[in-house]
């Protein structure tokens, strides 16, 4: 058996004669389990908080989004559709049109994005389960769907004939503009349907038919600004993308649900590393204390220290017995705390403990990594603390 660490076993379970020293190691023992508790807990809250906010663009943004390098829109051929279809890991796309226009209705007015979409789109989309008033589009119709913020700020009621909501896209061309006539594309559009899903979302969109929408901006049929893709679990997406990407000879860019909101990501990922840092430091200040446990009882075991050097011991020896007895004591302590914070968060997701209003709990996620993150945390901070102050053993200190 490696003798420094039969040591440090005899040292971590049997008390001291010296009962403020006994205090002293629960104290510290008790320490690294709070914290590896609180850094856990913490972590799996805000596991919860970036899961529940990205939840909202999980529905509504696709797998994989294409768009042209250049210009607002492209063409795509049947040859193009075959090619696509016989992707592999590619299980559906949708064709769709988009364009920020011009929307008139009971003398108010709005500029938003009219988007057209094909009969595919609610496979890729789940909007159609978030209506929160009507119905979602029928095909070859002069139908609309509209988000609560827009419905509301233009007062938009539904199923209204005697009120049709006007949209005006404009035309290109150059030129003075002489009536409104030449100036815009015109199209009436019946209200069928209301979604809600965030505020962003509800003031950003009115749904329409694909084929609808084109005509409104004077596409030809087979001219789109995107393809929405879904993609099979577990595909590989950078396969998926390269594919794509060949099948229009690179003149389209393809961009993955993160990179749709890159910033979104952006800020909760350098929100979940300044709070893990701030976590990080409080516990850089328990083990301070930690070590300083550890100096006191290198004084306490002086004597037996003593003893051991006569017998032929080396000091990297003794100074192996206390770092093994503080990594132990910081693996012993890190594993009841992360214990504690599994217990926590599943009593959390259970019975909703805490919340944040009346009809919203506090969310928690309790991953793998989480708990790996924070044994890594606590064992390489508390074999620096534990280096530190096993380093004060020496010949000078015994004598």
């Amino acid at each position: 058996m490696n003798f420094p660490l039969y040591i440090a076993k005899r040292y971590i379970f049997s008390k001291s004669k010296n009962n403020a020293i006994n205090i002293i190691s629960r104290i510290a023992l008790l320490g690294i389990i709070v914290g590896a508790l609180a850094l856990f807990v913490v972590l799996s809250v805000f596991s919860g908080l970036r899961e529940f906010s990205l939840q909202f663009t999980n529905n509504f943004d696709p797998d994989l989004k294409v768009q042209p390098l250049s210009g607002k829109s492209f063409f795509i051929t049947p040859q193009q559709e075959q090619d696509l279809k016989k992707i592999e890991g590619l299980a559906d796309y949708s064709k769709i049109v988009e364009e920020r226009v011009l929307f008139y209705f009971n003398e108010k007015e709005q500029v938003t994005y009219l988007k057209g979409v094909d009969d595919h789109f609610t496979k890729i989309n789940s909007i159609s389960k978030n209506l929160y008033a009507g119905q979602w589009l029928k095909p070859d119709t002069y139908q609309a769907v509209a988000g609560y913020g827009i419905a509301n700020k233009l007062s938009l009621g539904l199923m209204d004939f005697q009120n049709p909501l006007e949209v005006f896209v404009p035309k290109p061309g150059r030129g003075a503009i002489e009536s409104e006539e030449n100036a815009f594309n015109k199209e009436l559009l019946m209200p069928i349907g209301i979604y809600a899903i965030n505020d962003e979302l509800d003031s950003k969109y009115v749904f329409v038919n694909l084929d609808l929408a084109q005509s409104v901006m004077g596409f030809r049929p087979n001219q789109i600004t995107g393809l929405e893709i879904k993609t099979k679990t577990n595909a590989d997406q950078a396969t998926i993308i390269s594919q794509i990407e060949k099948v229009f000879a690179n003149k389209v860019e393809v961009r993955t649900r993160a990179q749709l909101n890159a910033t979104l990501y952006k800020m909760l990922n350098t929100e979940n590393l300044v709070l893990y840092l701030i976590f990080t430091l409080v516990f850089i200040m328990i083990l301070f204390a930690f070590a300083g446990a550890i100096f006191m009882i290198i004084i306490d075991k002086k004597e037996n220290l003593k003893t051991l050097l006569s017998l032929g011991t080396e000091i990297k020896s003794l100074r192996k017995i206390f770092l093994y007895y503080g990594i132990s004591l910081c693996v012993m302590g890190g594993s009841i705390g992360i214990a504690l914070g599994i217990v926590v968060v599943f009593l959390q997701k259970q019975f909703q403990l805490i919340m944040i209003t009346n009809t919203l709990a506090y969310p928690v996620v309790f991953t793998i990594q989480n708990v790996i993150l924070v044994i890594t945390t606590i064992v390489s901070l508390g074999y620096i603390a534990t280096r530190i102050a096993s380093s004060r053993v020496s010949k000078q200190l015994l004598e």
